[in-house]
């Protein structure tokens, strides 16, 4: 077996193992991290054919992200994996910290190569349903070029990191779900990305429950036909139950990890949806 650099010849085998998972991911998706990280994905090639991924992302010099371990159903228990995460691990060894979100199948492995648990992540998923309408208040309205100063500034103490390029992509991929709330600071905001199997909302960024609230309803009224996925933190027990009560339904759940100085963990409690497993 061969572990090579990703190339962007390989995005439709990228896809493929997508598909393969039932991963929401698109083409764009590749396309963002062969852009921000050319160096830092691969592929594992077994008799031509790719059977494997890993990427990695590098924010600053404050934390990179681990992500898309993706292996083909067929080759799997094989090993294949487990040298695509050493792959990453060495891709990011001179990172004071490492971070992803990992499944729960994942965490063990994980956790023996030295990732903590940070907090836990609940997947819910919503069908479209145009019928059923979750009114917003009037109290928000859609992002323009201009608030991206001001944004970005608010988005790095948030995140931890400065992640502009990955913001402004998805701005550029699904503007219709970019929106704020701003009285004299920003109060909130949130973006969405679309996906193979839902569109995706995240970030979710807002001071408090009510904020984001008023965002996520105003991106359903928007796209009141189509599917959507929120992958919330689960610090805030009445945010889980209100998206519940909007016709949300919880899927799945992830623990973010670390490994290393967590020194820049953001401010996780303002955070009401992250942009998703592999983009952090």
């Amino acid at each position: 077996m061969l572990i090579r650099n990703m190339t962007a010849a390989d995005i439709a085998s990228g896809l493929r193992l997508c598909r393969a998972s039932r991963w929401n991911q698109l083409e764009k998706d590749w396309s963002l991290f062969l852009k921000l990280s050319p160096a830092g994905c691969r592929v594992a090639e077994k008799n031509g054919a790719v059977v494997g991924t890993v990427a990695t992302l590098r924010y600053q010099n404050r934390f990179s992200w681990l992500s898309m371990v993706l292996v083909s159903p067929e080759e799997r228990r094989a090993g294949i994996g487990t040298r695509l995460l050493y792959e990453g691990l060495a891709l990011l060894d001179d990172e004071r910290c490492i971070r992803l979100d990992a499944t729960a199948a994942g965490r063990q492995l994980y956790m023996q190569h030295g990732f903590l648990d940070e907090y836990p992540i609940a997947r819910f998923t919503r069908a479209a349903d145009p019928a059923r309408i979750v009114a917003p208040n009037g109290n928000v309205r859609p992002i323009r070029e201009q608030d991206f100063a001001a944004l970005f500034d608010r988005d790095r103490e948030i995140f931890g990191a400065d992640r502009q390029p990955i913001l402004r992509s998805l701005f550029a991929r699904s503007a219709e779900c970019a929106w704020i709330a701003v009285t004299s600071d920003i109060q909130g905001y949130c973006f969405g990305r679309p996906g193979f199997l839902f569109q995706q909302l995240g970030p979710i960024v807002a001071r408090d429950e009510n904020v984001a609230r008023e965002l996520v309803a105003q991106c359903l009224t928007v796209k009141s036909g189509e599917r959507f996925a929120i992958d919330a933190p689960q610090h805030c027990p009445s945010w889980l139950e209100w998206l519940k009560s909007s016709g949300f339904t919880e899927e799945r759940s992830f623990m973010r990890m670390y490994r290393g100085e967590n020194r820049y963990p953001g401010r996780p409690e303002c955070v009401f949806g992250v942009v998703g497993p592999e983009f952090g």
